[in-house]
C-alpha cells in the first residue's frame, strides 16, 4: 500500500507497505533530502498511520540518493525554515520523539551521510544497517545552537557521555566504523550488498514475536531514559507468558520447526 499522491507533496516523504513492513522514504534527494516543516509534518501522519496498522511490525527509514553526487541520507533541518512565519520550534523534536516511541521495530537504512537533526532520526530507530563510507556529524554549536532536550538524552543513551561530547562540543564528523564501535550500527555494508543487508535484518526482525519484542522495546526505551516502572515490567513480562505467541514458540521449538506468531 502507498500513500496517494494526492495526500502529499511530491517531494514529501513517501510511505508504502507490503505486508508486515512499512518503509519511509525521504524524498528531496536534490536537496541532500533536507528537511522542510512540510516534511515534518508529513512524517508526524506517516507515524501514526503506522502506529494504527497492528499488522505492521517493522518500519524501515531510507533515503533517495539517486543523482547526487556523494550519498547523503539526510542533511538535517533546513536552516531557512529556522527564520519563516509560523515557524514551530519543538516540531522537529516530536518528530524525533514519535519515532523513538513507534510500536514496530524501527530500522534505520542508513544509505548516505547523515547531518544535524537527522543524526537523531537515526539514533530514535532501534537498528541501523548504514552504507560504508557515510559520515555522521552534529553541527549544533557550530551554528550556535543548544540542542533540544530529548535529543541530547538519546545521544548520551545511544553514544554514551564522552561520544555525545565528541558530537557536540568538537562538531567533528564520526565515521561508519566509529559508530559499530561504539554499537550504534548491526552491520556496514558496501553499495552492492546494502539493500541485501537490510533486506536481512528487516525480514528477521519481522519474524519474531511481535507482543515480545514490541513489549521489550517499550521497556528497554524506558530503562534507558531512567524510567524504571517495575510494575510495568512485571505485567509485560506476565503478558507475554501467557500468550499464544509464547506457546506457539514453545510447540515450534519443540517440533524444530519455525513459529507462526500471530500477535496475541
Amino acid at each position: 500500500m502507498t500513500v496517494p499522491e494526492s495526500m502529499t507533496s511530491p517531494s514529501e516523504p513517501l510511505l508504502s507497505v507490503e505486508g508486515p513492513v512499512a518503509t519511509i522514504t525521504l524524498n528531496r534527494p536534490a536537496h541532500r533530502n533536507r528537511l522542510e516543516v512540510g516534511d515534518l509534518r508529513a512524517l508526524l501522519r506517516h507515524f501514526a498511520q503506522i502506529d494504527a496498522d497492528p499488522g505492521i511490525r517493522v518500519l524501515t527509514l531510507t533515503a533517495h540518493t539517486q543523482g547526487q553526487p556523494r550519498p547523503v541520507f539526510c542533511s538535517g533541518y533546513h536552516i531557512g525554515s529556522f527564520d519563516s512565519d509560523g515557524d514551530d520550534p519543538g516540531l522537529f523534536e516530536r518528530v524525533a520523539d514519535a519515532l523513538a516511541a513507534l510500536r514496530p521495530i524501527t530500522v534505520c537504512a542508513l544509505n548516505g551521510s547523515v547531518y544535524g537533526g537527522a543524526t537523531d532520526l537515526m539514533l530514535a530507530c532501534d537498528l541501523c544497517v548504514a552504507l560504508a563510507d557515510i559520515e555522521f556529524r552534529m553541527p549544533a554549536a557550530a551554528l550556535g545552537l543548544h540542542y533540544y532536550p530529548s535529543g541530547l538524552q538519546r545521544y548520551v543513551a545511544r553514544l554514551g557521555a564522552s561520544g555525545a561530547k565528541r558530537a557536540f562540543l568538537s562538531a567533528r564528523p564520526f565515521t561508519a566504523e566509529r559508530l559499530w564501535r561504539m554499537g550504534c550500527l548491526e552491520e556496514i555494508a558496501d553499495a552492492a550488498d546494502f539493500d541485501e543487508a537490510v533486506a536481512r535484518l528487516v525480514a528477521e526482525v519481522a519474524d519474531l514475536a511481535p507482543l515480545a519484542v514490541q513489549a521489550t522495546k517499550k521497556s528497554l526505551n524506558e530503562i534507558a531514559q531512567g524510567r524504571i516502572d517495575m510494575k510495568a515490567l512485571r505485567e509485560r513480562e506476565a503478558m507475554t507468558a501467557q500468550s499464544r505467541d509464547f506457546a506457539e514458540g514453545r510447540e515450534a521449538f519443540k517440533e524444530r520447526r519455525k513459529p507462526r506468531f500471530s500477535g496475541s
